[in-house]
């Protein structure tokens, strides 16, 4: 459940309660694939205000295994996290390695040994309750875009059927289970989907297979009617969306939850996230700049290290820029956010949505 606190238009600010505590939303999700986010520690994503983190149940379950997870205390030990944990239920993974799909399940090979995997409903519920997440979602059947109306129709009748199975089996204590409304672009489907989803009465509800191709105006469009359809008092979940842009318009549309690769991925390759734009590091116009990577934020890497250091160690290929820029992108995410939380509470959104356009757009 999702106690919401202040609201302005659609956009709205809000507390989660969970057995673990709480956490706010707005809420950015960093994305741990195997239990860490790349290049930092648990200690660096606390620091950094993180309060929930994504853990990729494809992932841990073939590596280490989730029965190992689960024999070392669960994952929040086994991460060293105190925070909460969200698992996927590997869907997209599995979906993205072109597996066998029947209606019971999924068959796949392994990206590591190439070995040979089942995957259920109820087989990626067990999974993610013995990794101990306090969230969990649902197995989902994620078809590319674009795809023809039957496949994105068969897609929806089998998530909705998953969906009712994993309902049905999850049993764990003090772990939300989220179902997953699909449908591609089709307005139409989506808010099908989404009733169907909610009359299985789920503990929040993600919004999966967007932000992979179609246009601003699609992903907008697709996501209103969307939410349109889900209840006010559970959280909303937008999966896989994490640029400032995306961010902010999914806020004024009434999202409360994203995950993302994207800051981390893009600071391990050398991009800064800041209040003037995407700045390429490895650009030579920075070799003596002495200022920090964003003047406007209050990051530790921006309180000590110069935009001319960190190309250094850029170019150099030194291990520990991916660390320093992982943190700075992470803090920067996280600030836009919660500014845009507060902006929520001030009922001021409309004046910081158009600011963060303007230095985006």
């Amino acid at each position: 459940m999702i106690s919401v606190e202040a609201t302005d238009g659609a956009a709205r600010a809000g507390l989660v309660l969970t057995p673990r505590g709480s956490f706010r939303t707005p809420c950015f999700m960093p994305v741990g694939t195997r239990g860490t986010v790349r290049a930092v520690s648990s200690v660096d994503l606390e620091a950094a205000g993180v309060e929930v983190l994504l853990a990729n149940a494809y992932h841990l379950m073939l590596r280490p295994g989730a029965e190992v997870v689960a024999e070392l205390g669960g994952v929040h030990r086994f991460a060293g996290w105190t925070g909460h944990v969200l698992t996927d239920s590997g869907g997209y993974q599995v979906f993205s390695l072109a597996p066998a799909v029947d209606d019971d399940g999924v068959t796949f090979r392994s990206t590591y040994d190439g070995s040979l995997h089942r995957l259920t409903p109820e087989g990626a519920v067990a999974v993610q309750e013995e990794l101990g997440a306090d969230i969990q979602m649902a197995l989902d059947v994620c078809p590319p875009l674009p795809s023809p109306p039957e496949v994105v129709r068969l897609a929806v009748e089998r998530t909705v059927a998953w969906a009712a199975r994993a309902r049905a089996a999850h049993r764990r204590e003090g772990q939300a289970l989220f179902g997953i409304v699909q449908g591609g672009v089709d307005g139409a489907l989506r808010a099908e989907c989404a009733r169907r989803t909610v009359e299985l009465d789920f503990a929040g509800y993600g919004i999966g297979g967007l932000s992979v191709g179609e246009s601003r105006a699609e992903l907008l469009d697709t996501l209103g009617v969307t939410l349109g359809e889900l209840p006010g008092d559970r959280p909303r979940y937008l999966m896989g969306v994490g640029d400032p842009v995306g961010l902010v318009e999914a806020i004024g549309s009434g999202v409360d939850m994203f995950d993302c690769v994207l800051p981390t991925r893009l600071a391990r390759h050398g991009t800064v996230l800041s209040s003037q734009g995407r700045l390429s590091l490895r650009s030579a116009a920075f070799a003596r700049d002495g200022g920090p990577l964003d003047p406007a934020c209050g990051c530790e890497v921006c309180g000590r290290w110069t935009r001319g250091y960190l190309r250094h160690l850029l170019v150099v290929n030194e291990p520990a820029v991916a660390r320093l820029l992982t943190v700075h992108n992470l803090t920067w995410t996280l600030a836009l956010v919660a500014g845009a939380r507060q902006a929520v509470v001030d009922g001021r959104f409309a004046a910081y949505r158009a600011s963060v356009l303007a230095g985006w757009t």
